[in-house]
């Protein structure tokens, strides 16, 4: 489309605006009875639409057919994510790798199977001859996670049987999406800062015997330094990101996607692109936006210049004027987010050694006084508590890295969880997903064009 064309379709759209939110508009009486907007019940659960063995996420239990609020917990096949963890903090190794091969294959790896499996990864971490040069150098992109999506479409040409849905070669095409993604992100990320920021450009290849963590902080930075707690803190990330139930927004397109039998690469491409929401995947980004205003704003250590500023965000007069407190709250948590709680906890360190000690203070002090804040505006004692995006954003700040890479990165962990749930969905499922959507519209006679009327407001 020229430049004119364009211009000229703003101003026709432009003049039609309210004529076309009147014609959207459905009113609310349309939603009452069993239409479940947003697939969730009148109690805000989730609609069931199937069964999983991959993850389970429980913040509450039922008893007489009223919710009781528990611990959170999360699930990985059935192992809580807590155990591996601390495991792996024990041991002092990375874990991110088991939690993959965890959520694939359905059990813990033998030390030969892992073995097997890491030598796999080292050789999927590498991208295919000229596609960074080709997909990614050529085309850049100032939104990480768009080049992403582009990046694994493109993938497809590169491989010899991308529509064959057998178990083995979802299986390799899988083991290939997980070694691939943190690649393709840190190359996409040195490309945009090239380009659009006119910073040097650094392209680093991907070391063999290393973890995804220190691989990523390796490509990523310039000097291709990091510590061992660094990649540490980055492996739990990655770790704690790889899975959250069939149910959330991605892996329910992914699977949507999958049950219409199509290849991995599309169906993967849109669960990228639902992660970019800022309802999802980027609601990190929007924690540390509505943070930076916060300290900008408040005097950290009085809580009662805390408490005025809170009141103005839920107000709508502050931050974003959404009037929201993002990172609090959760669909399923109550009490706690498993997730929330081992960032807290394993964090802290970190922080002090990087300086930001009185951040990571005054972002606990918002989950302390903003809780209450809101469940008083709402009128609701039900238990709340800060979700994952509440932290991930500081640790990754503390980690250096940049907000571009937030939202990339979380899905450099979530691939592991899409490719489990894609396989389950293709193998179990054998059904496509149908929702339905009731129409409302009234019938109307076709008006033939000599008979019909301009809008008031358009200008010929």
């Amino acid at each position: 489309m020229m430049k004119n064309d364009t211009g000229i379709l703003e101003e026709y759209t432009g003049s039609l605006s309210q004529r076309i939110r009147e014609e959207y508009n459905i009113d609310e009486n349309y939603y009452r009875g069993d239409v479940k907007r947003g697939l969730r019940n009148s109690d805000g659960t989730g609609v069931p639409i199937g069964v999983t063995k991959v993850g389970s996420v429980q913040g509450y239990m039922i008893e007489d057919g009223v919710r009781v609020p528990v611990p959170g917990q999360l699930y990985y096949r059935g192992i809580e994510l807590n155990e591996i963890v601390e495991a792996h903090r024990k041991a002092n190794t990375f874990g991110f790798e088991e939690v993959a091969f965890l959520l694939l294959m359905g059990h813990l790896p033998a030390k030969g199977e892992m073995a097997h499996f890491n030598e796999i990864m080292n050789q999927a971490k590498k991208l295919p001859d000229g596609f960074t040069e080709d997909m990614i150098m050529k085309h850049p992109s100032r939104d990480i996670m768009n080049k992403l999506a582009r990046s694994v479409l493109s993938l497809y040409s590169y491989d010899d049987n991308p529509d064959d849905t057998s178990v083995e070669n979802l299986l390799l095409q899988s083991v290939r999406l997980i070694g691939a993604f943190p690649s393709i992100v840190a190359n996409a990320y040195s490309v945009k800062r090239h380009y659009f920021n006119g910073r040097s450009l650094h392209i680093h290849y991907p070391k063999e015997n290393l973890s995804t963590a220190e691989n990523f902080l390796r490509m990523l930075r310039a000097d291709k330094s990091y510590t061992e707690e660094e990649a540490h803190l980055l492996d739990m990330m990655l770790m704690v990101h790889a899975e959250h139930g069939g149910g959330n927004n991605s892996t329910f397109v992914c699977r949507a996607l999958s049950s219409s039998g199509t290849d991995t690469y599309s169906a993967i491409a849109g669960a990228v692109g639902s992660l970019k929401g800022p309802l999802h995947g980027g609601a990190n980004a929007k924690v540390m936006e509505m943070f930076r205003y916060v300290k900008e704003n408040v005097n950290p250590r009085d809580d009662g210049s805390i408490k005025d500023y809170l009141a103005k965000i839920l107000d709508g007069e502050a931050g974003d004027k959404s009037g929201k407190i993002y990172g609090l709250g959760h669909a399923v948590y109550t009490i706690s987010d498993p997730r929330a709680v081992l960032l807290k906890k394993y964090a802290q360190h970190m922080a002090e050694v990087k300086g930001y000690g009185e951040d990571f203070q005054l972002l606990q002090k918002i989950e302390e006084l903003g809780i209450p804040m809101i469940q008083e505006r709402k009128k609701n004692p039900t238990p709340m508590c800060a979700n994952v995006d509440m932290y991930s954003g500081m640790v990754y700040s503390m980690l250096g890295i940049p907000q571009d890479v937030f939202t990339p990165l979380f899905a450099s962990a979530r691939i592991a969880g899409w490719c489990a749930n894609r396989i389950e969905e293709v193998l179990t499922c054998h059904r496509i997903m149908r929702p339905a959507y009731r129409a409302v519209v009234k019938h109307v006679p076709y008006i033939p064009v000599e008979q019909r009327k301009l809008p008031k407001d358009f200008a010929e």
